[in-house]
């Protein structure tokens, strides 16, 4: 059974829901035998009548029936679409190409972010400058309402490890901010540093990315991240990160 499961999982996963519905429907019209020679002639692509005679194969050793499968096959496939439409997830990269693989520029996605936000922004980083861009999206997304809240590290000059004051930059360039750092540290954090880098919006999308908020990390270094839209990470990401601030493990500014 485990190898059918397998099986109507791949089908659902390759194969578009309208095709999904019409092998489903074959299944429960024709019976076992004669569907099982037919199915792979509903699908256009040699990778999906591949995945298909792998269903049909999976299927000759069960007792399963036609309509058993064919309920199996649109239980899955709703399930699938569902969750699909729910969750979206990006592959974002700064650097250098290759034909192979398509992905989202760094600054493109945390832009998207900024954008989507409604209600809350947070955005965290281990430096911040020269970021024109990102900084006319954040002061554009305080125009429309949003809170916007960053956590950065602090400079040398007040306990942190930069050389210069990147929050008072912050401040000064986004001054409807609210500013936080990593001060009260505990024992097994001492020499810590804020090097998570991270942009949640309203809790329903965010962008969890190698780039600091610089130019550099926007156009030149090779940063990776992932964009993601939906689902339960985003929110568990803001909800972990206004804990922070909520228990005074950072500060604000």
């Amino acid at each position: 059974m485990e190898k059918l499961l397998d099986a109507v999982a791949a089908v659902v996963c390759l194969v578009s829901p309208e095709k999904v519905q019409s092998i489903a429907n074959r299944i429960r019209q024709a019976g076992t035998s004669k569907a099982a020679n037919s199915l792979s002639s509903v699908v256009g692509t040699p990778a999906a009548a591949g995945v298909v005679d792998q269903l049909v194969d999976a299927w000759r050793t069960t007792s399963v029936g036609a309509d058993e499968l064919a309920s199996m096959l649109l239980a899955a496939g709703h399930v699938f679409t569902k969750t699909t439409n729910q969750q979206s997830t990006e592959l974002v990269w700064t650097g250098p190409t290759t034909p192979f693989v398509s992905a989202r520029r760094t600054e493109q996605a945390l832009l998207q972010v900024i954008n989507a936000a409604e209600q809350t922004l947070f955005i965290t980083s281990f430096v911040a400058y020269d970021v024109s861009t990102i900084v006319k999206a954040l002061n554009s997304a305080t125009d429309r309402g949003v809170v916007i809240s960053m956590l950065l590290e602090l400079s040398r000059n007040h306990g942190g490890s930069i050389a210069f004051d990147g929050i008072g930059k912050m401040k000064a360039l986004v001054p409807a901010a609210r500013l936080y750092a990593w001060r009260d540290k505990a024992d097994p954090f001492l020499d810590g540093r804020v090097h998570a880098k991270v942009a949640v919006a309203d809790g329903r999308m965010c962008f969890i990315t190698s780039a600091n908020l610089t130019g550099h990390a926007m156009e030149k270094n090779m940063e990776a991240g992932v964009l993601l839209s939906g689902g339960h990470i985003p929110k568990l990401l803001y909800d972990h990160l206004r804990s922070l601030v909520a228990t005074n493990l950072v500060s604000p500014v």
